[in-house]
């Protein structure tokens, strides 16, 4: 079976006899794994356009074991300022991570491409501090990938508005000031945490929105930090495994720009 599809790299390992097998969140078939070969020659074309991070065209075709191997591929982005910054790169290696863990499988992901490799050029560009686009990111990753918090209005009361509102990253739900302290009575069992009007609505946009308009607003950095702490909190919950990209970018992501 040959196939054509456009794709993001998003994981790379080299093996034996300068050969490589790469993970590719692909627009058609989802996330695949496909072997490149020869890809230490200093002539062939594949070394970049199979490189971590780079947005290629790929012509890949099924061999006699059933395995996918690339048979020609062409870079169409390889988003170079990232690579000149390490936190910019740290956080596009966690986006890549993130997608691997829940882009679907074997049929179409045109939303998931779209997600990240929108995220990746607006951090590219400084459209936006990398802190805001990762929230945005992450809420809208679980969002498309069947993990859609519900953001509507309270749990208990369904109140849409509330100075005191709390998010429940267990559940994905909300539930307001009011109905959390009546609750206290019932031992509630999971962990809330405080988002109030500015990061509710924040994280309403995240989910809700359009997406030719999910990176138009704005948001200080302090509440992209606090903004941060949920939408982290909501994604690590339903991962299986620990993300070694998202602690190196949270070591990398305070240095001053000349030790990155």
């Amino acid at each position: 079976m040959n196939f054509s599809t456009d794709g993001l790299v998003i994981k790379e390992q080299m093996i034996k006899d300068g050969n490589k097998v790469i993970t590719v969140l692909t627009r058609d078939k989802g996330v695949i794994r496909a072997f490149v070969n020869g890809v230490d020659n200093i002539r062939s074309s594949k070394a970049t356009a199979t490189g971590l991070v780079t947005y290629s065209q790929f012509e890949v075709y099924s061999n006699l074991k059933g395995k996918y191997v690339i048979d020609d591929v062409h870079a169409k982005d390889v988003f170079m300022p990232l690579r000149n910054d390490m936190k910019k790169l740290a956080l596009a290696q966690y986006f890549c991570e993130l997608s691997g863990q829940f882009a679907p499988r074997e049929t179409n992901a045109e939303e998931t491409l779209r997600l990240i490799l929108n995220s990746l050029y607006m951090i590219a560009n400084d459209k936006r501090s990398c802190e805001q686009i990762k929230c945005i990111f992450e809420l809208r990753l679980m969002a498309v990938s069947g993990y859609m918090p519900d953001l509507v209005g309270c749990m208990e009361c369904g109140s849409f508005e509330d100075d005191e509102m709390r998010f429940l990253p267990e559940s994905g739900q909300m539930i307001c000031g009011k109905c959390l302290k009546n609750d206290e009575d019932k031992t509630h069992t999971q962990t809330s945490m405080f988002i109030g009007q500015t990061l509710t609505k924040a994280m309403r946009h995240c989910v809700y929105s359009e997406f030719g308009k999910l990176f138009s607003f704005r948001i200080s950095d302090r509440a992209a930090a606090a903004l941060g702490e949920v939408t982290e909190k909501y994604c690590t919950l339903h991962t299986d495994k620990p993300l070694r990209t998202l602690e190196f970018y949270k070591q990398v992501k305070d240095l001053p720009p000349e030790q990155r």
